[in-house]
């Protein structure tokens, strides 16, 4: 496989198209290498317009289609002075790019062992602005907060207020919300003490992100 040709056509066919335009998140994706935090595997699907599995488990944690991950970038509008949590580290990928916009990354992943391989691959890029937490971002938030920036890199069937009340003032919260097969990704602001406006920018489907239960219904 050509690698520079695919991850060019990637950018060129998939992105692009998608409406993200952003020349610093396209500058990004052709830089930050995919294919390096792509399971071995799976190497041949890292430049593929599909979810990629992390692990053979059923149910098992993805890397969201490469347009998707471009298209959060571009909304949420990281710049350097900004400290970032992620809920959902993944591979580590996102928080690679975040991490070359931002002044500091947190990122947490419930899985040992993504979490032990995302360091890895954060590691080998050279990227000392992530910090890699272990543990459940459900019960627990890491230390740090608030937040100029929250990335929840999954699908949640609503945003908690307790992750909310977690941004900054003109934080930027974005998230995959709602329930299959019509989801949105929602980008929150924080626009005073008590307040958050919403604005949905564009529908998608994405796996769940561990811990974050369904909400209640009534049944009759």
């Amino acid at each position: 496989m050509n690698t520079e040709l695919a991850r060019f056509n990637m950018i060129e066919q998939q992105i692009r198209p998608w409406q993200v335009l952003d020349p610093v998140v396209l500058s990004l994706l052709a830089t930050v290498k995919r294919e390096d935090f792509v399971p071995e595997k799976h190497r041949a699907m890292a430049f593929v317009d599909t979810q990629v599995p992390l692990t053979d488990k059923p149910g098992s944690p993805c890397m969201l289609e490469p347009k998707v991950e471009a298209r959060l970038m571009q909304e949420l509008r990281v710049t350097h002075s900004d400290r970032v949590l992620e809920i959902g580290t993944g591979s580590g990928f996102l928080a690679a790019l975040l991490a070359h916009r931002a002044q500091e990354v947190t990122t947490v992943e419930c899985d040992p062992q993504l979490a032990a391989r995302a360091r890895e691959n954060l590691h080998r890029a050279g990227l000392s602005r992530v910090k890699v937490v272990e543990g459940d971002a459900s019960r627990e938030l890491p230390t740090g907060g608030p937040w100029d920036v929250i990335l929840l890199s999954g699908s949640v069937a609503e945003v908690p207020k307790s992750l909310l009340q977690q941004l900054k003032p003109g934080g930027r919260l974005m998230a995959i919300v709602g329930d299959a097969p019509v989801m949105r990704a929602r980008l929150f602001t924080r626009v005073s003490d008590s307040g958050w406006s919403h604005v949905d920018v564009f529908d998608t489907v994405a796996p769940r992100l561990a811990g974050f239960g369904e909400p209640s219904r009534f049944k009759f």
